[in-house]
């Protein structure tokens, strides 16, 4: 489950990196030319699909692992605890792992079907430029994109540190390094994740559809 929550926060960087494209002011030419490379470049097609490939390995293999872990710690404990005061024991967002994760994985479907299946699967030619500006013009779509991203925050403000600690790595001597990078992954790239749908929404005349 570490291992592949940790690859998938790697992966949440490149994917903002990509995404922020859509926000030049020059057409969509930026990021169609991304999305080409992704889908269509004849050199990097296979090694992508590899990682593709693993991707979504990763995000079943994090989903089951997180549902074995919940059903384990269910299990371990058949009597409940007379009395406990598990808000003053544990962290809220550790609390909430499983809840968020569920709220994240509705979340992934919904967003694989607007954009993933739309781009590459129904067999369309459709600018993921288009689809982004048409998708994030609906202030629902956006709202939700944005709460989700808030959620995905709180998962991974416990995933993060814990998936170190479950390694062994989050030493004494490297807690401080691990915190501090981890208000990245959980703060900075989910907030840059909510504000394109912002901008497009609250821009869209600045943003022309690419031909």
């Amino acid at each position: 489950m570490s291992l592949t929550g940790l690859f998938l926060t790697i992966f949440l960087i490149e994917h903002l990196i990509g995404n922020l494209l859509v926000l030049l002011q020059d057409g969509g030419a930026a990021f169609e030319t991304y999305s080409e490379f992704l889908t269509s470049n004849p050199y990097a097609y296979l090694p992508l699909r590899f990682v593709e490939a693993i991707l979504f390995a990763s995000i079943i293999l994090h989903a089951w692992s997180g549902f074995t872990v919940w059903l384990k710690n269910k299990r371990a404990r058949l009597t409940k605890y007379k009395e406990y005061g598990i808000a003053e024991n544990t962290k809220f967002a550790s609390r909430w792992t499983a809840g968020t994760a569920l709220l994240v994985f509705l979340f992934l479907v919904i967003h694989l079907k607007a954009f993933f299946w739309n781009i590459r699967l129904s067999g369309e030619h459709v600018s993921g430029y288009t689809i982004a500006h048409q998708t994030f013009s609906n202030p629902y779509y956006t709202w939700f994109y944005v709460f989700s991203f808030i959620v995905l925050g709180y998962h991974l403000y416990h995933g993060f540190q814990s998936a170190f600690q479950t390694l062994g790595l989050k030493t004494k001597k490297y807690s401080t390094l691990i915190e501090t990078i981890a208000v990245v992954f959980w703060c900075i790239i989910p907030l840059g994740f909510a504000l394109i749908p912002i901008y497009i929404l609250f821009h869209p005349t600045t943003l022309a559809l690419a031909k």
